[in-house]
């Protein structure tokens, strides 16, 4: 039996009829973690892209769906454990406290996963978009650590306001709200 290599560009080319909706678990364990020790994957469907290195826009994939890459971590400074998250046309700024990734048995964390959102300009002054970004990351441990604090996994996707088209809100959808008249 052949292996079928569903990645096609950088692009997820699944059969008709599937869906690729993994937990934050089976991302952490059964991909990144394999990925970081260098395990057979259960299937090559998560291209490696540079997610800083492009827009999230002229990320490969449809902008329509969440699209998933493997990526490494590139430092701010040379002695430094910042990141540097800066994109041709804006940058990732963090959001909020990272999640623990918790084993669905409960027992144990398994990994961290930190929210971004993507800015158009220059910090301080760059203007908030609806491109969210999840980065799943291994917990650093003593052995392997530079391998593992290098290798990410990027879940991007393009945030729907509620009524919303395309990330914008419409002018019928904000003249509706609680009577508020926009000319």
């Amino acid at each position: 039996m052949e292996k079928v290599n569903l990645v096609k560009n950088g692009e997820l080319r699944l059969p008709p009829g599937f869906r690729f909706h993994p937990t934050d678990e089976e991302l952490v364990v059964q991909y990144l973690k394999r990925k970081v020790f260098s395990f057979p994957l259960p299937a090559s469907i998560i291209p490696e892209v540079d997610v800083c290195k492009s827009d999230p826009w002229d990320l490969p994939g449809d902008l329509e769906q969440e699209r998933y890459f493997f990526s490494t971590k590139e430092a701010k400074y040379p002695n430094g454990n910042r990141s540097n998250r800066a994109t041709n046309s804006g940058y990732w700024k963090a959001t909020g406290l990272d999640k623990q990734i918790i084993t669905s048995k409960g027992n144990h964390v398994v990994g961290m996963k930190k929210t971004l959102v993507f800015y158009r300009g220059k910090p301080p002054h760059g203007s908030r978009t609806d491109w969210i970004m999840h980065e799943y990351r291994l917990l650093s441990s003593s052995q392997s650590q530079s391998s593992m604090e290098n290798w990410v996994l990027c879940r991007i996707f393009l945030k729907r306001r509620s009524g919303a088209k395309n990330g914008e809100d419409s002018l019928d959808n904000m003249s509706s709200r609680k009577g508020t008249i926009f000319c």
